[in-house]
Formats: structure tokens, sequence, C-alpha cells
């Protein structure tokens, strides 16, 4: 996977400066931030949910363990 540095970001932001202009440029940076803290939020619920659901199945199977021994 292909890292980002410094310098390649530095690129971007003077792109996006001359395309949106200055006045313009701090408005589009609190929308990018604002989808970038909604897609997080929905991601750490999808992590959290698929964690639940592992570990209600690790409950189940030990159930059955215990009854099959007994």
């Amino acid at each position: 996977m292909p890292t980002i540095g410094w310098f390649e970001i530095l690129i971007v932001v003077a792109i996006a400066i001359v395309v949106l202009g200055p006045k313009d440029f701090p408005i589009m940076l609190k929308k990018v931030g604002s989808w970038i803290g909604t897609a997080k939020k929905y991601i750490n619920n999808i992590q959290s949910e698929v964690s639940n659901i592992d570990l209600e199945e690790n409950k189940i199977e030990k159930k059955e363990e215990k009854k099959d021994e007994s």
C-alpha cells in the first residue's frame, strides 16, 4: 500500500487552494473533516458490532462444549 508523505499532502493542498480559492478552502476543509468524522463513527460502529457478534458466538460455543462434556 503506497504511503502519502508530507510533500504529497502539500501538493494536494496547494492544488486545492488554487482550484477552490483561498476564500472557500477553509469551508471545504470543514466539510471534509465532517465527512471523515462521520465515516470514522460508522467504521467504529461496524467494528464494535462485529466484535459483539464474535463474543456472542464464542459464548455459545463454550456453552455447547460444557453441555457435551457433561
